[in-house]
């Protein structure tokens, strides 16, 4: 409650005395036993004391009232004039604040040679050490606006010339402004200079294992809210700060674990990842691993690659599959890491689907069908790039040759006898497309030859001296034509009780509707003593 001196002056300062306005302008700004501390109050007053001339109003409004007030004024051209005064009265303080205000408010950059003025205050107040200024100025520099401009130099050794905008952006930094530190640390890495890198990023992570250390011992699963409060920005410095230590000779294994357990607990896949790996003291290939002190714990690695895995990443489910074969892991088990593998497998990684491949392979004989999930493990590895799939899947899938009475006969087919013989019509087709020989296009079962990526040519019961191949479909044609010609015998019983009868009748009906041409034209299989 104001006392009786208090209520004098405010009867004062309200009948427009210039002396009392800027007395009650001080005692807001200051607070006591009377009057509480308003910022705003102490604006208002000390603006109608700057009105009145009253020089001190001018250094106190420059020294106190801070940008965030300013722009509130009701006219912040006449304002800022204050600021301007303060300045010339040797408050550095105010240069700053009426610079802040001529690069953001629109009427005062309409005001010519204003922008001048404030750069050169800018200048002094960063030249007398504020931090803020220093930034600012590094910011407005017109040659360096941005992290992609600035051209860090390394540490250690003689530094090149170095524009204004940098200088004062390191200044900055030095003087812990964050932003200016992020962006000096982006520019770093942008030109791959590591050491710098460290200079400005680690500082910046140590910082924030020490801000975060005490949410981070309360919780047990990754927390949404702290990877709200952290941000992609500070996410991407802690995995950068661990990629430039792993590349150093000195680093500290517990402090890049550090790093990397506050960015997954924060639900970065990349660092569950990574620590993961950690923790298995493995690489994401399954060997040994320098990195990290004392044995491996298998269950923190098994819980942090398998929310890694959730996550998307393809390379978790890998390395959990190598996990699950070590025989000094407690929960060893071949079913377990055969199930990650296959997980990574459909994913993409191209190192598991080379081991589905593999292994479907020479686990042919325990299931029939293992040889075309072999291929398509393959085909898929194959697809990346991957050399020894290319070598295998040639090795298991037979080439497409041109067979000579397949062109001859389908250079005969006629509209009529397709609209006649429908099915003989497709066979050939499919004779020509995949290379098959007379007796596999007309005892193909079309239904069951299709497995998407490849086709499986499989007559031996009907024809004794034929032997089962595997046909990658590898074009747009092929494929094309397969899913036409099996909507035709979708319906259709293939087998040699069906529609078309046995061999000997299709044989029949093939020579009858398109005869060969030449007497060395038919086929020796004709010969053949059949099953049927």
């Amino acid at each position: 409650m104001a006392n009786r001196e208090d209520l004098a002056i405010i009867r004062a300062a309200r009948a427009g005395q210039a002396k009392a306005q800027l007395a009650l302008g001080k005692r807001y700004l200051i607070g006591g036993s009377g009057l509480p501390q308003s910022l705003t109050t102490a604006m208002h007053w000390l603006e109608r004391a700057a009105r009145a001339d009253q020089a001190e109003a001018w250094s106190l409004i420059g020294a106190h009232i801070p940008y965030e007030l300013a722009t509130q004024a009701a006219d912040v051209v006449s304002f800022s004039t204050w600021y301007e005064r303060a300045f010339e009265q040797g408050v550095i303080e105010a240069g700053l604040v009426f610079a802040k205000l001529v690069l953001t408010q629109t009427p005062l950059q309409q005001i010519d040679g204003l922008h001048d003025k404030a750069i050169r205050m800018l200048e002094a107040a960063a030249e007398s050490g504020a931090a803020e200024a220093q930034w600012l100025l590094a910011q407005h520099d017109g040659t360096a606006s941005t992290a992609k401009t600035l051209s860090v130099s390394g540490y250690g050794a003689a530094a090149p010339p170095l524009h204004s905008g940098q200088v004062w952006a390191e200044r900055a930094a030095d003087a812990g402004i964050a932003q200016a530190q992020y962006l000096l640390a982006d520019a770093a890495w942008d030109n791959t200079d590591r050491v710098a890198y460290l200079h400005r990023a680690l500082p910046l992570a140590r910082a924030l294992c020490v801000q975060y250390a005490a949410q981070l011992g309360q919780l047990n699963a990754p927390s949404p809210a702290l990877a709200q409060q952290l941000g992609s920005d500070k996410l991407l410095l802690l995995s950068r700060c661990c990629e430039a230590l792993l590349q150093t000779i000195d680093y500290d294994p517990d402090e890049v674990q550090q790093f990397w357990e506050l960015a997954a607990f924060a639900d970065d896949e990349q660092a569950q990842f990574a620590l993961g790996l950690s923790y298995a003291r493995m690489q994401a290939d399954g060997t040994r691993s320098a990195i990290g002190n004392g044995s491996a714990h298998y269950k923190k690695a098994v819980r942090w690659l398998t929310l890694a895995g959730e996550g998307g990443l393809a390379e978790a489910w890998y390395a959990l599959s190598r996990i699950f074969l070590k025989p000094e892991f407690s929960q060893r088990s071949l079913a377990d890491a055969q199930f990650h593998l296959e997980r990574a497998a459909e994913m993409g990684h191209c190192a598991a689907q080379l081991e589905c491949g593999v292994s479907a392979w020479r686990n042919r004989r325990d299931d029939a069908s293992n040889d075309v999930r072999a291929v398509y493990w393959l085909q898929k590895a194959a697809g990346q790039g991957n050399g020894e799939a290319i070598a295998l899947l040639a090795k298991i899938t037979d080439t497409v040759a041109p067979v000579a009475w397949a062109q001859q006969a389908q250079r005969q087919v006629t509209r009529a006898i397709i609209n006649a013989h429908p099915f003989l019509a497709a066979r050939i087709e499919l004779a020509v497309l995949f290379g098959l020989a007379q007796a596999e296009a007309l005892l193909i079962d079309v239904n069951h030859a299709d497995r998407g990526h490849c086709l499986v040519v499989d007559i031996r019961a009907q024809y004794a001296r034929s032997k089962r191949r595997l046909i990658s479909v590898a074009t747009g044609e092929q494929r094309a034509a397969l899913h036409r010609i099996g909507r035709l015998f979708e319906d259709v019983d293939c087998s040699v009780n069906g529609l078309e009868g046995n061999y000997r009748q299709r044989l029949y009906r093939l020579k009858t509707v398109l005869p060969p041409q030449n007497a060395s034209d038919t086929d020796a299989e004709d010969e053949v003593v059949l099953a049927d």
